[in-house]
């Protein structure tokens, strides 16, 4: 498995996230048959980041602002663009796994018919959907929410625990 990470500057009306980068995982799960999604689904929960859905990712820019997200892709490729209007496109296929720190703008770009992602937040973190600037009360909440005791994909020694720091 390779891993990436890189920082989101803030961009226009998207806040990201300037303290906690992206982690970007090639190749996190064996992509091979029906199994990534529940391959996914039992790493997540192994390492504290109960699943919560399976489908595809929204074609609008949004982000979470109540919670950090763990993005599986079980099956398909596509592009998805990271970062708000004008941010980072990003190629992604079956097996491949992005944690995304709350703020991060994402929308899906162009993904294949059997395009499909598990969804999963860390546990005690309910997820909310943000299309707009965020209120100074929103920035507060974004930057005292605690970072996980695990990463998602690799517990407590992943990258997670390297990178994000408060």
């Amino acid at each position: 498995m390779e891993t990436e990470q890189f920082i989101l500057h803030e961009k226009g009306w998207m806040p990201n996230n300037e303290r906690l980068p992206v982690l970007l995982y090639r190749g996190a799960v064996e992509a091979e048959g029906r199994k990534a999604a529940e391959r996914f689904e039992r790493l997540f929960a192994d390492h504290g980041w109960p699943p919560q859905w399976r489908d595809t990712i929204y074609d609008y820019h949004h982000y979470h602002s109540t919670a950090h997200e763990a993005l599986g892709v079980a099956s398909g490729y596509g592009t998805l663009l990271l970062g708000g209007p004008g941010g980072r496109e990003i190629e992604v296929r079956a097996g491949d796994a992005l944690v995304l720190p709350v703020g991060t703008g994402h929308r899906r770009l162009d993904v294949s018919d059997d395009f499909l992602v598990v969804g999963a937040y860390p546990a005690g973190q309910d997820w909310d959907i943000c299309r707009e600037a965020p209120t100074d009360m929103v920035r507060r909440r974004m930057r005292d929410l605690p970072v996980p005791d695990e990463d998602p994909i690799a517990g407590k020694a992943g990258p997670l625990r390297d990178h994000w720091t408060k």
